[in-house]
């Protein structure tokens, strides 16, 4: 069986870099230059990839750097354990966007996250308020899902003590649902070519992916955001698609009233993935915000 860093060198592409942070080897890619940086976060199950169609018109106004979040994508996937700083929780995560901008020389981002990568901004926003300028949430899970989901600590030690048995089944699980469930993400499904969401299957689906996951999922909890969004203290846009229906339009609709000063923006005849159904609309929505609200371009 090839070793990670083999895969990593199989398909790596022109514009990979890779990076030794936080007991990962993290895949990322920047592209243009100049303030601001805008750091993308990817959601759940998906990769780098679903940036592929908006990297390079933001990288025309600003610095991009785009990664593979831990247990996607090119980025390592390593067991926990007691010597190693590899760790799956969204507060790790978190402590990582900031590494990452540093590793290329930048002290403050605007965060654009998606999904589950828009939970890993809030949270980064939260954790770290010194180093985010603004916020991009595009169909983010707040109030559900992931932000929401949590492990009963007493079930931890059975479920940590068997995770051998529990990420084979998981894997057994995601690969029978995987097509199904990144369809669903889509509201015009013909957007999605058979060649993209098999791109997507095998971006996943590398090295010991199935455990890296079970890893990611035992670190799930209840984050607590509706008692947070006051905190946060930066310039927001919201957007959704009119028909999300992974994380409900009425989810983010409510985000942007509950957080302070944010901005809406529905995209119309599109889904969870604006950047990919609509990728125009998306750039447009965040290139507006950072010029009129932010006023930093």
């Amino acid at each position: 069986m090839d070793s990670f860093e083999q895969i990593q060198r199989r398909y790596a592409d022109a514009d990979s870099r890779f990076v030794e942070c936080s007991g990962f080897r993290v895949h990322y890619k920047v592209f243009g230059k100049g303030e601001p940086l805008l750091v993308l976060l990817h959601g759940s199950f998906l990769s780098i990839r679903s940036w592929q169609n908006v990297m390079a018109p933001l990288a025309k106004e600003a610095t991009v750097l785009a990664f593979d979040r831990p247990a996607f994508g090119l980025t390592s996937r390593p067991v926990p354990s007691r010597g190693s700083q590899a760790r799956y929780s969204p507060e790790a995560q978190s402590d990582l966007v900031v590494r990452l901008m540093k590793t290329v020389g930048c002290d403050k981002a605007v965060l654009v996250g998606n999904s589950t990568g828009g939970t890993l901004a809030l949270m980064t926003a939260l954790r770290h308020p010194e180093h985010v300028q603004g916020l991009v949430l595009a169909g983010a899970m707040i109030y559900s899902g992931y932000a929401t989901s949590e492990v009963p600590a007493f079930m931890k030690p059975l479920l940590t003590a068997t995770s051998p048995v529990f990420s084979r089944f998981m894997k057994l699980l995601i690969t029978r649902l995987y097509d199904r469930n990144i369809r669903g993400f889509w509201h015009n499904k013909d957007l999605l070519s058979d060649e993209t969401l098999a791109a997507f299957r095998r971006d996943l689906m590398m090295g010991d992916w199935s455990r890296a996951f079970w890893e990611l999922f035992l670190e799930t909890r209840h984050l607590g955001f509706e008692e947070k969004l006051a905190e946060v203290d930066v310039p927001s846009l919201v957007i959704t698609g009119e028909y999300d229906l992974t994380v409900k339009t009425e989810e983010s609709l409510r985000l942007a009233r509950e957080l302070p000063g944010a901005e809406l923006k529905v995209i119309p005849d599109c889904g969870h993935l604006p950047q990919e159904e609509a990728p125009e609309a998306f750039t447009t929505a965040v290139i507006s915000f950072l010029k009129n609200t932010m006023k930093v371009l």
